[in-house]
């Protein structure tokens, strides 16, 4: 099946009022474990791999496996790079076929991440390749490093989205990365207001621990991509425990990566789409 474009499957999310499952993989059992669910749930997912994490899945061995998979999947899958931090990088996942990219200014002023968000707003318009941004700070980093977080503000939202005309937007609600140190208190309250004036299809980072019932409220206002990346590298990890079988190990990790997906695959109502 051709690659989906992550602004096409996130339109029709919106439409139907659902979510997107965006899957973070590290290696080929993850990929493996998130197509084998998308397929049985007859569901669109995509794809991504922070910049972040290139340095133990380079994206010149990591990309061309996630194309591939995407490409061979009998669902629409979109292959998406998360938290970009250089153009470099992003223009690398471009030419490599990636049909969405992430440029992460959120620790820039307001204005700053704005010129930056256009200039990947024109690098990827002549790969038609959609773009996400973020504001505000997403507690901690992608690599799980503490940073405060701080929510983003409804002005900010109005006045990003309309200045960038960016096709995916991240907001801070008081979600972290990684593993949250007790329930997370999402601010549904800035959540409601950012969605009132910006028509933009929102995006959860951190979604790992938040519960089923926050996880629909987030969606029913206006969150339609939502990340999984600590859930699944925990289960995967888990899998791999006391295995003295490498070929055994694998079909543990890629089970154990399919069985994430499936929970939130369902969790987000994706399979309306299709």
């Amino acid at each position: 099946m051709p690659l989906a474009n992550m602004r096409d499957l996130l339109s029709q999310a919106k439409e139907k009022g659902c979510a997107v499952g965006a899957f973070s993989v590290s290696s080929l059992d993850m990929i493996g474990g998130v197509i084998a669910a998308a397929e049985e749930k007859n569901a669109p997912v995509i794809l991504q791999v922070a910049q972040c994490r290139l340095p133990s899945s380079p994206l010149h061995l990591i990309g061309p496996a996630m194309l591939s998979a995407a490409k061979a999947a009998c669902v629409p899958v979109a292959v998406h790079l998360d938290h970009g931090l250089t153009l470099p990088c992003i223009r690398d996942a471009l030419e490599m076929g990636f049909t969405s990219v992430m440029i992460d200014g959120s620790s820039l002023p307001m204005e700053e991440n704005i010129a930056l968000t256009r200039q990947v707003m024109a690098l990827a318009s002549p790969f038609h390749a959609a773009v996400e941004a973020e504001i505000g700070r997403v507690g901690k980093t992608e690599s799980g490093q503490d940073a405060p977080a701080q929510c983003a503000s409804p002005e900010d939202a109005i006045l990003f989205a309309k200045e960038s005309h960016v096709d995916a937007l991240a907001v801070a609600i008081g979600n972290a990365h990684g593993v949250y140190s007790g329930a997370p208190r999402l601010h549904f309250d800035i959540l409601e207001e950012i969605r009132k004036y910006c028509a933009v299809p929102l995006v959860l980072h951190g979604g790992t621990g938040i519960s089923e019932e926050d996880f629909r409220r987030c969606i029913a206002l206006g969150m339609h991509k939502i990340n999984i990346a600590t859930a699944t590298f925990q289960a995967v990890c888990h899998a791999a425990q006391g295995a003295s079988d490498y070929f055994a190990m694998s079909g543990s990790m890629t089970r154990a990566a399919k069985e994430v997906a499936l929970r939130h695959i369902d969790i987000f109502n994706s399979a309306v789409l299709l």
